[in-house]
């Protein structure tokens, strides 16, 4: 991965990690997206 990506890797986890609306958010996201492709 080359420097411009990590950079935004990171900060975006730093943003996460200081938001908790956004991470709840996330994570909420995530969960149905996995909903969706566990089910048949």
């Amino acid at each position: 991965m080359n420097k411009m990506a990590m950079t935004a890797v990171g900060l975006g986890a730093l943003y996460l990690m200081r938001n908790k609306q956004s991470r709840e958010k996330l994570m909420e996201q995530i969960n149905q997206f996995a909903g969706m492709k566990n089910t048949p």
